[in-house]
């Protein structure tokens, strides 16, 4: 019997503290720095973006969309034979925050790592838990984005600032006789890794290199649409799919200029594209299952609908799944 690995249960966690653009130009003029709503909503989309207090780490979002994600699927952490967390801001540089993730949510034994792809960070954990079910090792895994970038930005560089916030989003992926993810699509190309990178490392107790994000965003935006309409397209292919057999469009987002580029490209229109981006910002390797837990919560995304998953981010990283929810 072939198996599969079908996506049974969704969550989402967003900090409570919501930073409209309002609150974002008034925190940079007090740097001398001029921005507006306007100027932000015209090149982002963006609208507002939430942020995290002090204390509050990835593993905490982490483990709260995880929470909702165990209970949509009916099930408790101890069924989980699985943990794996993508993010780019852990809680520390080691262990990795799938294992506090793991300890926070009460159980022990099953294996947690995480995976470092930036924003395609859970294209790639899906990638790999749907082949360890696969492979007939796991029944259920838990796949988490979480992230807090509030924490690497530049707030003296109003073109990176304004773009990125907290969040995270969970599902739980579990063995099935029926298909569920039909197929995925990764690459990388670390030739752009200077287009978007936190250029900074711990060596001797000390901070060496910068630890704020840095961005070409006209590099990023070029190199983006290109890429995630040629993953789109190699799921489709390797699946026996065409772009009209999408329901749902779930991207990365990071830009609604991006998102509406990669419909265009697709032929599909905005009223097949699940977008967050307007209240999440990027969220990065959160802002996939961010949009899925929003799409299926708010109840556009139905059972039996295909979608198509993808992502870019830095390193540069890519990748697609498409699969039947």
């Amino acid at each position: 019997m072939t198996r599969y690995a079908r996506i049974t249960g969704t969550g989402s966690c967003l900090p409570p503290r919501r930073l409209t653009n309002a609150d974002m130009a008034a925190r940079l003029a007090e740097r001398g720095i001029e921005t507006s709503d306007d100027w932000i909503v015209e090149r982002t989309g963006i609208r507002a973006r939430h942020f995290v207090d002090e204390g509050v780490n990835a593993s905490d979002l982490a483990v709260e969309a995880a929470r909702h994600a165990l209970a949509a699927a009916g099930i408790t952490a101890a069924d989980v034979d699985l943990i794996v967390v993508a993010t780019s801001t852990p809680d520390m540089v080691f262990p990795s925050t799938a294992t506090i993730v793991q300890h926070k949510l009460g159980v022990a034994g099953c294996p947690a790592f995480d995976v470092q792809a930036v924003c395609s960070g859970f294209i790639y954990a899906l990638t790999v838990a749907d082949a360890m079910i696969r492979a007939g090792g796991v029944h259920r895994a838990l796949v988490i984005g979480a992230e807090v970038f509030s924490r690497l930005l530049d707030f003296n560089d109003r073109t990176t600032c304004v773009l990125f916030g907290d969040g995270a989003g969970a599902v739980v992926l579990e063995a099935s006789a029926e298909p569920g993810i039909l197929a995925t699509d990764i690459h990388a190309d670390g030739k752009h890794t200077d287009i978007l990178c936190v250029p900074g490392h711990v060596a001797g107790g000390e901070v060496l290199g910068s630890p704020l994000l840095r961005m070409d965003g006209q590099a990023v935006f070029k190199l983006a649409v290109g890429v995630l309409e040629q993953t789109a397209r190699a799921s489709l292919e390797k699946a026996g799919r065409k772009p009209e057999d999408i329901d749902w469009l779930i991207p990365h987002q990071a830009n609604i200029r991006i998102m509406q580029g990669t419909a265009r490209k697709l032929r599909l229109g905005m009223d097949k594209v699940i977008v967050t981006v307007d209240e999440h910002g990027n969220t990065s390797a959160a802002s996939i299952p961010l949009a899925l837990d929003h799409g299926v919560r708010s109840g556009r995304i139905q059972a039996g609908q295909t979608l198509m998953l993808e992502g870019v981010g830095g390193g540069f990283t890519w990748g697609s799944v498409l699969l039947d929810f």
